[in-house]
This record gives structure tokens, C-alpha cells and sequence, in this order.
């Protein structure tokens, strides 16, 4: 499975502060969770990656 492969799958995503001082993605799917922590930095440069990520697929999207 790539990037660039469809499944039909359904997913929910929440993203959220811990009490811990980290930032967590959490996804549910077809009854499995996964919980994934990140330290402030590193959820900063997800984010970043994310832009540039929307940015490149608005412009192939045009």
C-alpha cells in the first residue's frame, strides 16, 4: 500500500494536547486504536509537512 492506493476504509482522527505536555494523533479504525505521541517540535513540523503536503495538492487540483 502507497500513498497513492485507495481503500475503503473509515477512520476517525483526533488530535489533541496530552496532560503530559505532548500532542497526540489518535486514530480509530475497524476496532483498532492507535495512539501516537509527538513533543511540541515534532508536532510542528507534521504540521508543516501537512501545509506544504495541501499546498502541492491544491495546485495539482487547479
Amino acid at each position: 500500500m502507497g500513498i497513492n492506493s485507495e481503500r475503503d476504509i473509515e477512520a476517525n482522527l483526533q488530535i489533541g494536547p496530552t496532560d503530559q505536555g505532548m500532542v497526540r494523533l489518535f486514530i480509530e479504525a475497524q476496532g483498532l486504536e492507535i495512539p501516537m505521541d509527538f513533543d511540541p517540535e515534532e508536532a510542528e513540523e507534521i504540521a508543516e509537512e501537512i501545509r506544504a503536503a495541501a499546498a502541492v495538492a491544491r495546485r495539482r487540483g487547479s
